[in-house]
């Protein structure tokens, strides 16, 4: 989970190599309307996201042996939805400096999120918080790396 250009894909698709399960990008279930307004740089509203998140739940729940999903999930409502509909959920924070963020954002060519939402993003963020079934990882790290500690700590929870 995390804001657009924390590397949720690319740490998610290593992360699923390590643990030997599917990995799905989020961003491949969002309805076309959805994708059009993120294209226009208009955010999306909680009535947008709903459909988009009963069907990241949905894919999450049909996979008993386990998957790995890049989803923002920004807000804890939003991680509650998740997990209501996917019990055992837990979420990878991926975090990062907004500098960062944004330098990413500006150098990649291949999305429809344009980097002018990345302060809504961090805006609406809620950080995963102490209760919540995961952690916090900084995206300075290498994406490598990164699916390294995931695996361990998600092998670790088991």
């Amino acid at each position: 989970m995390g804001v657009a250009g924390c590397g949720k894909s690319t740490v998610g698709s290593a992360l699923a190599r390590r643990l030997g399960v599917p990995f799905v990008d989020a961003d491949a279930l969002h309805p076309a309307a959805n994708v059009a307004h993120m294209s226009a740089g208009v955010p999306l509203t909680d009535a947008d996201r709903a459909p988009w998140l009963a069907a990241v739940a949905a894919h999450v729940a049909a996979a008993p042996a386990g998957v790995v999903v890049a989803c923002s999930a920004l807000r804890r409502r939003y991680r509650d939805t998740l997990r209501a509909g996917a019990p055992g959920t837990v979420f990878v924070h991926l975090t990062g400096t907004r500098e960062l963020l944004a330098a990413r954002l500006g150098a990649r060519l291949d999305h429809f999120m344009p980097p002018t939402l990345l302060d809504s993003q961090l805006a609406t963020l809620d950080p995963l918080a102490d209760d919540e079934p995961g952690w916090a990882l900084d995206v300075a790290w290498p994406p490598d790396d990164l699916a390294a500690a995931a695996a361990d700590r998600l092998r670790a929870a088991v």
